[in-house]
């Protein structure tokens, strides 16, 4: 039997937490495109990319063969703290539906830091410590990634810099001090602090920022200080390794009742909770195993999947990282600032573009107020407040379960729950005094992006 026909509850422990991680890549017939080098528009070799991220970082980046690599055991007993993490039926929101649906999600917010970010988060602060590093430089949106990295950094004794998005600084004071009391300096981004921000500030004095900004100024400084390295929360093909474990999970624990999922439903901003959450099931339709119904969730505010181009574009905004092959609005594409969840950047995992291109998956755009209705039905029924990213994914679920109301279907569908809202009650109190608005951008609006997307 090849490795990658063995059943999954092989890679378990007796504890049902995941020994190891899934490579999706090596499932994938056609492969995600290369990182490109800027300059030379040749894939970035291991040497260059080590410059930016760390070395064991860098050989998983790069890896498209092997299909489960080991978890380290350092990494497995801080994942003891709060993995395996449940997964639980919906019956309250069945009911509440009358729906014939069953309903499922995995709840990834059983954790200190809020979210599944932490998942990733502890693996690169650990290979950051296994090279001898002094610190990592980083960027986050709405703040889960930044208090899941702070939260790892505190835990390996790490210095930890967070360039955060400014209009995310501003309106979510309380993720930053959870930041600061696990010891990391956390920045408004675009800040004076870079070149790149400073470049940004005078293009742009008035702006709310993006996590592209964001990008560029934490990978200048991690270029520019000796003993960091830049890591990222969302995007690159090792974070979604990392997150395979909730997908792991997830399969074992259907398995183990003898469930097939019909429907899978993951939020997606850069492919993090989605990609993780689909990895073992992907792996299957992509074998020919089994066949799932897969939905990426994004918001009508940041279109990416749905109305992006499929092109190799800069990472960020300051033009300084790789080229990557993504869905993408172009790296300078600003979203609105009423836009109250996380999944705001401009493009989209490598991995999952090349799988949603092929086929592999859909995708769809909701506007936020109706996501916020979603959240508070889901409060009600479940008893979780959820986090507006997550919220993205209960959205379309209800649809899904709605649907099969309209048409006596029995289908069994599984959502991500990727954390708590209980850091964006401004956002909820926004909803709920009917302040919140649903900004979608126009297609002139989205051209000032794509203009400047490099020549293919």
């Amino acid at each position: 039997m090849s490795e990658k026909n063995i059943p999954y509850k092989i890679y378990l422990n007796e504890d049902e937490l995941p020994k190891v991680w899934h490579n999706i890549r090596a499932d994938m017939k056609v492969k995600p495109a290369p990182l490109l080098n800027p300059g030379t528009r040749e894939p970035m070799t291991a040497e260059e990319l080590s410059h930016v991220f760390c070395d064991e970082l860098v050989k998983q980046e790069l890896d498209n063969t092997t299909h489960f690599i080991p978890i380290p055991d350092e990494i497995y007993k801080f994942y003891k703290m709060y993995r395996p993490s449940p997964l639980v039926r919906a019956y309250f929101l069945e009911d509440v539906l009358g729906t014939p649906a069953k309903i499922y999600y995995k709840f990834e917010g059983n954790n200190t830091s809020g979210s599944h970010k932490l998942n990733s988060a502890i693996a690169q602060a650990y290979y950051a410590k296994k090279q001898g590093l002094c610190g990592i430089t980083t960027e986050t949106g709405a703040g889960q990634w930044g208090t899941a990295l702070s939260m790892a950094c505190a835990y390996f004794k790490l210095d930890c810099k967070v360039f955060m998005v400014k209009v995310s600084y501003e309106q979510k004071p309380f993720r930053r001090e959870v930041m600061r009391t696990y010891g990391a300096s956390v920045t408004p981004s675009p800040s004076m602090e870079t070149e790149i921000g400073r470049k940004i500030l005078a293009e742009h004095p008035d702006t709310t920022g993006s996590l592209g900004c964001a990008i560029s100024e934490a990978v200048e400084v991690a270029v520019k200080s000796e003993g960091y390295r830049y890591v990222l929360g969302s995007v690159l093909n090792q974070v979604l390794l990392h997150q395979s474990v909730v997908g792991l999970e997830t399969k074992a624990a259907l398995d183990k009742y003898s469930i097939k999922p019909d429907i899978i439903i993951g939020c997606a901003g850069g492919g993090s909770n989605l990609g993780g959450l689909i990895a073992p099931f992907m792996g299957e339709k992509l074998r020919g195993e089994a066949d799932y119904r897969i939905i990426a969730v994004e918001p009508a505010s940041c279109p990416s999947f749905t109305r992006g181009r499929y092109v190799y574009d800069f990472c960020d905004t300051g033009k300084a990282t790789p080229l990557a092959k993504m869905y993408t609005l172009g790296s300078n594409f600003i979203p609105a600032p009423n836009h109250a969840g996380g999944l705001r950047y401009h493009g989209m995992s490598p991995i999952l573009s090349q799988l949603y291109h092929d086929g592999y998956m859909e995708a769809v755009a909701v506007e936020q107020t109706s996501v916020f209705k979603a959240a508070e039905m889901f409060a009600k029924c479940e008893g979780i407040l959820p986090a507006p990213e997550s919220s993205h994914a209960i959205k379309v679920a209800v649809d899904e379960a709605l649907k099969c109301k309209e048409t006596g279907e029995e289908k069994t569908i599984v959502f991500g729950l990727t954390g708590t809202g209980y850091f964006d009650l401004v956002a909820y109190e926004k909803f709920h005094n009917g302040e919140m608005t649903d900004y979608i951008p126009t297609d002139e609006e989205l051209a000032v992006g794509f203009a400047e997307i490099p020549e293919q």
